[in-house]
């Protein structure tokens, strides 16, 4: 399948988890793919296994506006156009707010919703042209709370939001947003929750499909919405969480 042939992808937090794994889905399906993140070493190691013809590495910080523009610069550069973003990239504090501290707050507000800001701010007149697509990575933590991660939960309920306005105000000029809302998925910024197996055993017991997810789970998704088999979806916050918030909350009593 190669409903990416000749498109060009931005990926950020394409270092590693869902970032990683959709850069590899993206790229298998023919895309010229950006891989934007933090740490440069990091995104070589995705890079090394795709087609070093259609693959650019750029580390970006997407809390800087000036890292963005230049982003997007190096991607039109390489490959002369954009057709879909892809806001990945994250960071996930925990503890309640008396405890964590205000450079916590800031930084996750910087990263998971700002950032979002800046990449959709910057790429929006090229995906205009070419009737792109932008897929924001946001969570179950954006339509529910979690205890403890009330940052986290403020970062992710403002992009779940973001996703439907940006869809509302670029629809007519041919621009989809939609977002995905993952569970748990077994990336570097949950290998101490899967360390713990009691743990692991209390989701696999909330969750449906009986397990946590794994990048490649929600990369399929990411790509289903940003191919022209979702060309009628848009402002969609699609939960990818194995049956998850299907439940009302109560527990399994059998």
């Amino acid at each position: 399948m190669q409903r990416f042939a000749d498109k060009v992808v931005i990926v950020t937090g394409a270092g590693s988890g869902i970032g990683a794994g959709t850069a590899q889905r993206f790229s298998d399906e023919g895309a010229n793919v950006v891989l934007a993140g933090r740490t440069r070493e990091k995104l070589q190691r995705v890079a090394s296994a795709l087609p070093a013809a259609r693959t650019h590495v750029h580390a970006t910080d997407v809390r800087l506006l000036s890292d963005v523009a230049n982003l997007v610069a190096a991607a039109l550069e390489r490959f002369g156009r954009l057709d879909v973003l892809v806001n990945n990239a994250g960071v996930a504090p925990t503890g309640p707010v008396d405890e964590v501290g205000i450079d916590a707050w800031n930084d996750v507000i910087a990263t998971d919703l700002t950032g979002v800001f800046h990449c959709t701010r910057e790429a929006l007149p090229h995906l205009k042209a070419t009737r792109g697509a932008i897929v924001n990575v946001s969570s179950v933590s954006g339509i529910g709370g979690d205890w403890g991660m009330s940052f986290y939960n403020a970062a992710k309920g403002a992009v779940t939001n973001f996703t439907r306005a940006c869809a509302m105000d670029f629809g007519p000029a041919g621009v989809r947003v939609n977002a995905v809302c993952p569970s748990l998925t077994r990336t570097d910024l949950t290998k101490d929750m899967f360390a713990d197996a009691a743990l692991i055993d209390r989701f696999r017991e909330r969750i449906p499909l009986g397990r946590p997810a794994e990048p490649a789970d929600i990369a399929a998704v990411i790509a289903f919405l940003a191919s022209d088999d979702a060309r009628f979806v848009t402002g969609v916050n699609l939960p990818v969480d194995g049956g998850l918030s299907a439940s009302n909350g109560q527990p399994k009593q059998a």
